[in-house]
C-alpha cells in the first residue's frame, strides 16, 4: 500500500510505524514474523478485506523492521511484544480485538493474550512459532549464539540474512509457554501447514494441548508450507477471522 503510516514513539524514543484502519467490531490486530512486516500478503490481503467490510484493523512494524526506525539486531521478543502493547494502547484502547500472528508472531500473540485477557476475543496463529529459541535451534547453533553474539545464516524467504541475536534467544527462552497451561480463554484458531519446512505441524498440536481454552481449532493444510500465502491459503484465514468476527453463538463457530 502506498499511504503513509503514522508514527508512535516509543519511551527510547524510536518511532514505530502503524496503519490503523477504523471500522466495526473487535480490532484485526496483525502481527508479523521475525524478519517481516506490515506489508506482507497476508497484512494485506487482510486490510483489504477489512476494507470492504468496514472492519477496524491495525497493522504496524517491530522497531528495526519496515518503515519503523531502529535495529533489527537490537530487538527481542520482548521488547517487540511491547511494541505491539504499545501499538494497540496508541489505535486500539479499548474495545475487543482479535489477534492474528504469523509465525513469531503467533508467539507474541499468545503473549499477548495472555496478558489483554478477556478484551482479546479471538486469535489465530498461522505456522505459530512459541519457543522457537528452543526447538528452532539445534546445539551447535546454540553454541555459536553463545559465543559469538549472533548466528548468521541465509534464508529462502528474502534477500537479507537470516540474524539470530544472543539478546533475542535469551528473551525467547525467558518466554517459553509449551512446557505449561497457556492462560488464554477465548476461541483459538491454528492454521498450519503440514508441508511446512520450518515449524513442525505438531507444534500446533502441542499448543492446542496447553490452551486453557476449550474452544481451540487446528487446521493442518496438507501441501501448505509455512508462509501460507497462496490464494487458497489467504482464503481459508480470512474465512477464520470472518467467523470469528461474527457474533454467533459459540456452537454454530467452527
Amino acid at each position: 500500500m502506498k499511504d503513509a503510516p503514522s508514527f508512535i514513539t516509543r519511551p527510547d524514543g524510536l518511532r514505530l510505524a502503524c496503519r490503523h484502519r477504523a471500522g466495526t467490531g473487535p480490532t484485526l490486530i496483525f502481527l508479523p514474523g521475525y524478519m517481516s512486516d506490515m506489508q506482507g500478503s497476508k497484512a494485506l490481503a487482510l486490510d483489504d478485506w477489512a476494507a470492504r467490510e468496514g472492519r477496524a484493523m491495525l497493522r504496524f512494524d517491530y522497531a528495526g523492521c519496515g518503515e519503523s526506525e531502529g535495529a533489527f539486531e537490537d530487538g527481542t521478543l520482548a521488547s517487540w511484544r511491547d511494541d505491539a502493547k504499545l501499538a494497540i494502547e496508541a489505535f486500539a484502547p479499548e474495545g475487543p480485538l482479535i489477534l492474528i500472528g504469523s509465525s513469531m508472531g503467533g508467539w507474541l500473540a499468545l503473549l499477548l493474550g495472555i496478558d489483554l485477557g478477556p478484551r482479546v476475543t479471538g486469535l489465530i496463529g498461522i505456522a505459530a512459532a512459541p519457543d522457537f529459541t528452543h526447538w528452532g535451534l539445534d546445539d551447535a547453533q546454540k553454541a555459536i549464539i553463545q559465543r559469538e553474539g549472533k548466528l548468521i545464516e541465509p534464508t529462502p524467504y528474502g534477500d537479507q540474512p537470516y540474524v539470530t541475536t544472543r539478546a533475542f534467544w535469551e528473551s525467547g527462552e525467558r518466554l517459553r509457554l509449551l512446557d505449561g497451561p497457556i492462560a488464554i480463554d477465548c476461541p483459538v484458531r491454528l492454521l498450519q501447514g503440514r508441508a511446512d519446512a520450518d515449524v513442525p505441524w505438531q507444534t500446533a498440536l502441542r499448543i492446542t494441548e496447553q490452551l486453557r481454552s476449550a474452544d481451540v481449532q487446528a487446521l493442518l493444510v496438507k501441501d501448505g508450507d509455512h508462509r501460507l500465502s497462496r490464494p487458497q491459503d489467504i482464503a481459508l484465514l480470512i474465512d477464520l477471522v470472518s467467523k470469528l468476527c461474527a457474533p454467533t453463538d459459540p456452537e454454530d463457530r467452527i
